[in-house]
């Protein structure tokens, strides 16, 4: 008996497809959570790595012009603010604007703060914190020392 060959296909079923589609479906239901969750993570860092960066500029910038600066935390509007005291002066004076440490809701800040920085560097209040969170149980510590030593802790 001869043997018969049958002709080739060149597409695929619909039963392959099917596979493909639910391969798919459940490798993004896994991926999804995972992105969300990172992101999160990574705005909450963002927003330390902004707010500790604006201490360290404005304790540089007393530094550099020769006179105090402060900055204030303000929890009502998860923002900061700037403001200096040029010679002659008695009041501090905004410089700027109020500056936001994230997009709205990513990040809450724990309570109004405010850091004075001397010419020479020194804060005062020494060793005050106040803690940057998410809605999602991330939070950091961020500690000032009396001679401006920015340290953030994670628990």
């Amino acid at each position: 008996m001869p043997i018969v060959k049958r002709g080739t296909t060149a597409g695929t079923s619909l039963l392959e497809l099917v596979v493909v589609v639910a391969v798919a479906t459940i490798m993004t239901g896994m991926a999804v959570p995972v992105t969300v969750n990172a992101m999160r993570s990574y705005r909450l860092t963002a927003a330390v790595s902004a707010a500790t960066g604006a201490i360290q500029s404005t304790r540089y910038a007393a530094i550099m012009h020769g006179y105090p600066y402060q900055i204030t935390f303000t929890p009502a509007t998860d923002s900061y603010q700037i403001y200096d005291e040029p010679g002659g002066q008695s009041t501090y004076s905004a410089v700027g604007t109020p500056i936001p440490i994230s997009r709205p809701g990513d990040v809450t800040i724990s309570q109004s703060v405010t850091y004075q920085f001397s010419p020479g560097g020194t804060v005062t209040p020494s060793n005050m914190s106040f803690s940057i969170t998410n809605d999602f149980g991330g939070s950091s510590t961020i500690t000032v020392s009396g001679v401006g030593n920015v340290s953030v802790s994670t628990p």
